[in-house]
C-alpha cells in the first residue's frame, strides 16, 4: 500500500468553511505534522470535489472520507470516482465507504435500506467488476468500512483495507483489533474535549452526541460493551457520555488517544468540540495535541 498513513489525524466536518478556508486548515493541518483530513458526507457539500481542490493545494496530508455514502452512488460511480482520486492524488487519498443509517438512506435519500452486510458485500463486488476506461492510477487507494459489528469488520478485513469506527470506546478498538486480525488497517474516530469541568463537559458532549443516540447502529454496537437502555435516555448517562467523549486537560485526552493505540489502532483521527453549538474543529487543541508539538 503506497498511502502511508501516520498514527494520527483529525476527523472534522468542514462544511461550514468556505473552500478556501478548507485549503487553509488542511495546510495548518499538515504543517501540525497530522498525517489525514477525514470528512464525512451527510447533507452538505460532496466530499469528492472538496478533497480533490484541498489535495491539489496541499503537499502531503492525506484525505480520507469518514464515511462517503454507498446509497448517495451506484458501484460504477464510485468506482470512477475511486480510480481517479487515486490517480489526482497518489497515496495521499482513502476511500470509507459505509451504508450510513435507516433513517438518513430512507427518510433524506428516499432510498430502501437494506441489510448493512450483504448490501456492502454486493457493492463492493460490483466496483470491483465496474467499466472504467481511463488512465490507471499506480495502485488504487485503500478502501476502508465504516464498520462496527462483528460481521462488518470481517468484511472490512476480507474484501477491503480494514476498518473506520466512528462513536465507539477503546475497547472496541480492541475487540475490533482482535476481529479483524492483525494485518488489516484500524482507524476508530475519537471525540475530544479540552474542559475540565465534569457539567460543563459533559453538558457539551450531550449536545454532540444526541444525533447518534437516537440511531441504531451506534446504540446496538455500544450494548455489547456493557451499556443498557437507560444508559441511552437523557442524553446519555455519565458512564456513557465519558466512555465515548474524552474529556478533560491535555493529559486526559493524550491519554485516551494512546488507549487506542494501545488496543491496537493503526491510526486514531481525533474530533476536537468547542461546545454546545459548533461543530469543530477546535483549532486550539489540535495545536496542542498535533504530532509536531513539544508535548506529542
Amino acid at each position: 500500500m503506497t498511502t502511508k498513513l501516520g498514527k494520527l489525524g483529525v476527523w472534522s466536518f468542514i462544511d461550514d468553511m468556505t473552500a478556501p478556508e478548507a485549503v487553509g486548515f488542511a495546510r495548518q493541518l499538515e504543517e501540525w505534522g497530522y498525517s489525514a483530513l477525514w470528512i464525512p458526507e451527510a447533507v452538505g457539500r460532496d466530499p469528492f470535489s472538496i478533497i480533490s481542490h484541498m489535495a491539489a493545494n496541499t503537499e502531503k496530508l492525506i484525505f480520507a472520507t469518514g464515511i462517503a455514502n454507498i446509497y448517495a452512488r451506484d458501484p460504477m460511480s464510485m468506482n470512477a470516482i475511486h480510480r481517479t482520486l487515486s490517480e489526482l492524488a497518489p497515496g495521499r487519498f482513502i476511500l470509507g465507504l459505509g451504508v450510513s443509517h435507516a433513517p438518513l438512506v430512507k427518510d433524506i435519500r428516499g432510498h430502501e435500506y437494506s441489510k448493512p452486510v450483504s448490501t456492502m458485500k454486493h457493492y463492493l463486488a460490483s466496483m470491483q467488476n465496474a467499466l472504467y476506461m481511463a488512465p490507471a492510477a499506480r495502485e488504487p487507494a485503500p478502501i476502508l468500512l465504516g464498520a462496527l459489528r462483528q460481521n462488518m469488520l470481517r468484511l472490512s478485513a476480507e474484501q477491503a483495507s480494514g476498518a473506520h469506527p466512528y462513536f465507539a470506546p477503546p475497547a472496541h478498538t480492541a475487540w475490533a483489533r482482535e476481529t479483524i486480525g492483525p494485518d488489516a488497517l484500524l482507524c476508530p474516530e475519537q471525540m475530544l474535549l479540552l474542559e475540565t469541568n465534569a457539567d460543563r463537559a459533559r453538558t457539551i458532549a450531550r449536545a454532540h452526541m444526541a444525533t447518534y443516540l437516537g440511531l441504531d447502529n451506534y446504540k446496538n454496537n455500544l450494548k455489547q460493551f456493557g451499556f443498557v437502555e437507560t444508559d441511552f435516555a437523557d442524553g446519555g448517562s455519565d458512564s456513557l457520555v465519558d466512555a465515548i467523549f474524552a474529556w478533560g486537560d491535555e493529559q486526559a485526552l493524550r491519554k485516551r488517544i494512546q488507549a487506542h493505540w494501545d488496543a491496537g489502532a493503526d491510526h486514531v483521527c481525533i474530533q476536537t468540540f468547542t461546545d454546545e453549538v459548533q461543530r469543530g474543529p477546535n483549532l486550539a487543541t489540535l495545536e496542542l495535541l498535533a504530532p509536531g508539538s513539544r508535548a506529542a
